[in-house]
């Protein structure tokens, strides 16, 4: 199996290979398989992409009260509404936590880009973590250490949310 850094320049690469149009249709569709999820759900967490990262942003204005990550000096995260920050221990009381990932296993275990920050994040929430992927980035297996926390769905422009186990 490749090591993590490897998978990670792949994912990357690939991710810079696709058009605007690509990224742009793909968040049309992951914003249309999350909706009826996070309007219905009593608490949601998400992230705010950049880069190459699946374009979920539009999902993110369908409430006001989705907790956003700030990355802490120890590469923690904590959870902010606007202005007000809710500490790290917020995501616990989310039913639905939206997660960034390069790939996801079968399994659930998630790469990211190495820092650490939603492994140790993840390790606190009790609703459904789900990671937001391109498709493509499912894959049969990933490597995985004892730190990393597997997510518990994957969500994808042409298959919609899967949840795994």
């Amino acid at each position: 199996m490749q090591p993590k850094e490897s998978l990670r320049s792949a994912a990357l690469s690939r991710r810079a290979a696709m058009s605007a149009a690509e990224r742009e249709q793909a968040g049309i569709a992951l914003v249309a398989a999350l909706r009826d999820l996070v309007q219905h759900a009593e608490r949601v967490a998400a992230y705010v992409p950049f880069g190459s990262e699946p374009p979920i942003t539009a999902i993110l204005g369908e409430r006001e009260d989705i907790l956003i990550p700030v990355l802490l000096p120890d590469n923690d995260l904590e959870w902010s509404t606007g202005d007000v920050l809710h500490g790290p221990d917020a995501i616990a009381g989310c039913d639905v936590v939206l997660v960034p990932a390069l790939a996801v296993d079968r399994h659930g275990n998630r790469l990211g880009r190495g820092g650490g920050s939603y492994d140790r994040a993840l390790r606190r929430a009790t609703g459904v973590t789900i990671a937001v992927l391109y498709d493509g980035e499912w894959v049969e297996q990933l490597p995985a250490e004892a730190h990393d926390t597997r997510v518990g769905a994957v969500v994808m422009p042409s298959t919609g949310l899967v949840r795994l186990g």
